[in-house]
């Protein structure tokens, strides 16, 4: 059997007001050929579908379209999506019945009371496999099962939601059925990008262990975390990572999917192989100046110079200048440089050097502010302020803010 994981598609994000839409679908083109290539039996979608709660009606005619060509191509080929924390679980598990026509399963909120729920047991031609299929967990999620006596411990209200669920998906797997987890969060030590993921803190905890996946799974397909990256140096737990730069801070990236090919072996153990696939990016993103901010002139050289003959379509171009350049028509010159050059826009950011150690971004355009978690925007308002530079946000504040977060998070599933 073999498995194609993938996450974060992020369908309907507008990447500072450029519509992204026909970049996803370069990606689906090639994923369907990779799914037909490849002789994929099982596809996973480790959340965060969409990029944002309500998405527009285009691209969740783009996702069932996805769907509908892939079933074309591969007929017998089996699917499996779960919510991530930008999806709705409502809306996201709205279209299971019709989806459903298509081999598809959705798995958008998990119950407490019936952790059964989220487990799928796939038995056809092609797929033989028990899946727990865990979406995003808010607080409200594992409430009952995160008490301690000193409150709510988010992380142990996830930990028991994975064994229930799990220990359901034991009692009646076959030694030679592959065991694979599905969930979408942030495990410790993984590796984030600065400026895309939204940050999962609630209540202190930034993320689990990878022990709660228990070491019955034989693959754990995580969503969450941007970057392509093994988990607990285990090579068969894993985050696929994005498709296509989420922000500039992923333009190095080498976006991928992962295909795990399952053996079953002479003594009815279960073997796993893992390999990357790496994704053509359609659209390139290129920051300037790459390292240190460079005098406004000097600036103007590099973009008046820059070579966009190996594009085959316009790159997003964003600049940095230093705040203490103090040209009042720089963007006037910087526009003069771009002139006749095809490029989608991204805008310009200001960097202050504080000091030798501390760099600071003044941002020039609200779109770059909505790019950030709201932790290092609390960071950044706290360092902005000459009354409390240089020194940490207090514990406090930070667990208001979690508070907050927790509250949103929620109310967006009502």
């Amino acid at each position: 059997m073999k498995v194609l994981h993938t996450s974060d598609w992020h369908l309907g994000q507008q990447f500072y007001e450029h519509n992204r839409c026909q970049e996803h679908q370069v990606f689906f083109s090639w994923l369907i050929d990779t799914l037909v290539t490849q002789q994929i039996d099982l596809l996973l979608v480790a959340g965060d579908i969409y990029h944002t709660a309500t998405p527009p009606a285009s691209s969740e005619n783009q996702l069932y379209q996805f769907i509908k060509d892939a079933k074309k191509h591969c007929p017998a080929l089996q699917i499996v999506l779960i919510a991530g924390n930008h999806d709705s679980a409502n809306r996201i598990m709205a279209a299971q019945p019709l989806l459903a026509q298509f081999d598809t399963q959705v798995v958008g909120r998990f119950d407490a009371n019936s952790p059964a729920d989220v487990v799928l047991r796939l038995n056809s031609n092609s797929v033989t496999a028990h899946i727990v299929a865990m979406p995003f967990l808010r607080a409200s999620d594992v409430s009952s099962l995160s008490h301690t006596e000193n409150g709510h411990d988010y992380a142990q209200g996830i930990a028991k939601a994975y064994q229930l669920s799990i220990d359901h998906a034991l009692i009646d797997k076959p030694a030679t059925t592959p065991l694979i987890v599905m969930g979408h969060l942030h495990a410790k030590g993984g590796d984030i990008s600065s400026d895309s993921e939204r940050n999962l803190i609630i209540g202190g905890e930034e993320s689990v262990t990878a022990n709660v996946f228990s070491n019955h799974a034989d693959y754990v397909a995580l969503g969450h975390l941007h970057k392509a990256q093994i988990v607990a140096k285990s090579e068969t737990i894993r985050y696929s990572g994005t498709p296509i730069p989420m922000s500039f801070s992923e333009r190095n990236y080498k976006h991928q999917v992962c295909v795990a090919e399952f053996t079953t072996t002479t003594d009815d153990t279960i073997a796993v192989t893992v390999n990357p696939l790496y994704i053509p990016r359609p659209t390139e993103v290129i920051l300037l100046p790459e390292g240190e901010c460079v005098p406004l002139e000097q600036l103007c050289q590099q973009l008046s110079s820059l070579d966009l003959s190996q594009y085959s379509q316009a790159p997003y171009l964003r600049v940095k200048l230093s705040a203490g350049d103090t040209d009042t028509t720089f963007r006037e010159q910087i526009e003069k440089a771009l002139e006749n050059k095809e490029v989608r826009f991204c805008g310009i950011e200001r960097v202050r050097q504080q000091n030798k150690e501390q760099r600071l971004t003044v941002f020039e355009d609200l779109s770059q502010v909505e790019m950030l978690n709201p932790q290092m925007l609390l960071e950044q308002a706290f360092a902005n302020n000459k009354d409390m530079a240089g020194e940490a946000v207090p514990d406090e504040l930070k667990a208001l803010l979690n508070d907050v977060i927790s509250e949103l998070a929620e109310q967006e599933q009502l």
